[in-house]
């Protein structure tokens, strides 16, 4: 059964004797360290005490307590063992007790859980200041011989993680030998996930590598909490830095293109909502008409941006008319190539130390004695495993680079990555056919050596 604050009986729940199948309980109090305001007290038919299963719904339904009464041979009430959170930084996730009977515990549980919560909040916002914004916990799973170093992976993700003004309060790490179908994670791992969730009171899991739409929905399940990946990450700080509209244009068509395969994946309590009398008849259902209204919103987009890609078309002609040379600085995100266009051009383009602050090209005339000028362009910068989705929508910006007679390859130097970045450019400069076009690396950041 279930008991409030207060005593009183709440819920009373029959199982069997191997299983307990706790109703919905409602959404949980809010606030930093906040409990649900229930405990749940059940039986264990073998006097055992409490299960792996018992500590997980025990994080997962933020309890106050959970308490098993073992049953003894006689059939009377045997050990209590009772179990509650412990907040960030304890040696244990849970704190586990047992008395020799039920009748041998006293303890004063209202001012045990108002201490134990005020403990959680003080330690919660006291371990890392977020200032309102959104607590997250970073997770990489490597799989056999993977060639992606997890510590460098997830410094990149924390990279990622600032630029969208998430903070990750921790991280987690497994090597398996293949990636579990359902969650990626294993079970076990799941579980430790779902308590650091509860500890750090945490908004958001964000995976390290591409997940499926049934993977999001099934850890999301388990964990309560917003679950997103790498790629949706990105995607968030693209339509956070778009500011042309054609940067504005290509976040959307990609998001669209994200999010279509997953729409059936939603909450779907309303997708049977039919046409027709009493429900039934001709019609769409709701997912039906969000499906249709997204590739609808496809097409028009794909439209416009080829429109854009046209007009920069034309310009790029013009160059070669007047035999005007281009130069492009390509490299990493964050290497600094706003920052050098502008020393060059003497321009004011947006230059911060995020990844993707530039998310449009810019293009500046420069002017040399005996009247010879070029062109020279600031390109978005690169990322590895960047995501289909984008690359195709930024695909007409990502071909200024294709039209350039010289291409200024900028390198962050003071980078561990920095090899590895490299070889990222050069691949995606090979998917757009521009490795042939003159190169010069220009390694950037030296004072950081």
């Amino acid at each position: 059964m279930t008991l409030d604050r207060g005593g009183k009986v709440r819920h009373v729940i029959v199982g069997d004797a191997e299983q307990l199948f706790i109703p919905d309980l409602g959404r949980a109090r809010a606030g930093a360290g906040r409990f649900r305001g229930i405990r749940l007290v059940h039986t264990h038919l073998r006097n055992e005490p409490l299960s792996q299963d018992d500590l997980t719904d025990l994080a997962r339904l933020r309890f106050d307590l959970i308490a098993a009464v073992g049953v003894g041979p006689d059939g009377r009430p045997g050990t209590l063992y009772h179990s509650h959170l412990l907040p960030a930084g304890s040696e244990t996730p849970c704190a586990e007790q047992s008395a020799t009977t039920v009748h041998d515990e006293r303890f004063d549980f209202t001012g045990f859980i108002t201490a134990l919560e005020e403990e959680f909040s003080r330690r919660t916002l006291g371990a890392v200041e977020t200032e309102g914004q959104i607590r997250a916990i970073a997770v990489h799973v490597s799989v056999g011989a993977d060639a992606i170093d997890p510590g460098e992976s997830l410094r990149e993700l924390a990279e990622l993680s600032r630029t969208a003004d998430i903070v990750l309060v921790d991280r987690m790490v497994q090597k398996r030998r293949q990636y579990d179908p359902k969650y990626v994670l294993g079970r076990g791992k799941l579980d430790e996930l779902l308590l650091m969730t509860m500890q750090l009171d945490c908004d958001l899991i964000v995976f390290d590598q591409d997940l499926s739409p049934h993977q999001v929905r099934a850890i999301a399940e388990v964990t309560d909490v917003k679950v997103i990946d790498r790629s949706q990450l990105i995607l968030d700080i693209f339509a956070r830095r778009a500011h042309t509209r054609e940067g504005k244009l290509a976040v959307e068509l990609a998001q669209l293109r994200y999010r279509l395969p997953r729409l059936a994946h939603q909450n779907t309590a309303f997708s049977r909502l039919m046409g027709g009398v009493g429900g039934r008849g001709p019609g769409e259902t709701k997912l039906e008409i969000d499906r249709r209204r997204a590739r609808d919103r496809i097409t028009r987009l794909e439209r416009e941006l080829e429109v854009c890609a046209t007009h920069r078309q034309s310009q790029r002609t013009r160059r070669e008319r007047r035999g005007v040379p281009v130069v492009a600085l390509v490299g990493y995100t964050n290497a600094g190539k706003s920052t050098l266009f502008n020393a060059i051009t003497h321009s004011e383009v947006l230059a911060e130390d995020k990844l993707f602050a530039t998310l449009h090209v810019t293009t500046r005339r420069l002017r040399f004695p005996e009247d010879r000028e070029l062109v020279i362009i600031d390109t978005v910068g690169f990322i590895r495993d960047l995501p289909d989705d984008l690359r195709s929508a930024f695909k007409a910006t990502l071909e200024e680079v294709t039209g350039a007679d010289l291409l200024l390859h900028v390198v962050d130097a003071g980078d561990p990555r920095m090899r590895q970045q490299i070889e990222s450019v050069d691949t995606i400069l090979g998917d757009l056919e521009a490795l042939d076009i003159p190169r010069i690396r220009v390694f950037n950041k030296v004072d950081l050596l």
